[in-house]
């Protein structure tokens, strides 16, 4: 066999065998995975810790006993800019009442977060989600979306969409302990 025979035949069995690689790992990744289930209202809230604008970090499981009201959320996203204030007038109102606003900023920069905040005088604790991992347990997918939690950690309602005062207020109420 000539050189140039040799070379070829080598070239193409490394091909061959990288493609063999790649169909097996894929194989293999996709029956290994796990099977994430989609959460639902009724299922226990998936825990997760997240820091906040001034660094504290907080873990879903500590609210438990309390309403929690989980907005995911970005500065760019007009419907969240709008209830973003009626959320902030019903923090006021309901948190000494024992229910809490945890804000998730999806992966946008602190600098954009805190214009947003200080615009907006919200005083809710507002979480960073710089990598998206905690929208990805919660599968969210449109902006704003909001889940309710109640004192004993279960999901009472899961909300796509702008919602108006009167719709926060109502929400709120549900999950007061």
């Amino acid at each position: 066999m000539s050189e140039k025979k040799k070379r070829r035949h080598l070239l193409r069995t490394i091909i061959l065998t990288i493609l063999t690689a790649a169909v097996v790992y894929t194989l293999y990744a996709n029956f290994t995975k796990d099977k994430h289930e989609k959460i639902a209202v009724g299922d226990q809230a998936p825990d997760f810790v997240l820091m906040d604008m001034e660094g504290n970090k907080h873990k879903l499981s500590d609210y438990k006993g309390k309403g929690v009201f989980l907005n995911f959320w970005a500065t760019w996203c007009k419907p969240c800019e709008r209830e973003m204030p009626y959320m902030d007038n019903q923090y006021q109102a309901f948190q000494k009442q024992g229910v809490e606003i945890l804000a998730v900023n999806v992966g946008q920069p602190e600098f954009s977060i805190k214009k947003f905040v200080e615009k907006y005088d919200l005083t809710f604790p507002i979480l960073k989600d710089s990598n998206k991992d905690v929208m990805g347990v919660y599968d969210i997918y449109n902006l704003p979306a909001t889940i309710l939690i109640n004192p004993e950690g279960k999901i009472v309602e899961i909300i796509e969409g702008e919602l108006p005062e009167e719709k926060i207020i109502a929400m709120m109420e549900s999950i007061k302990p």
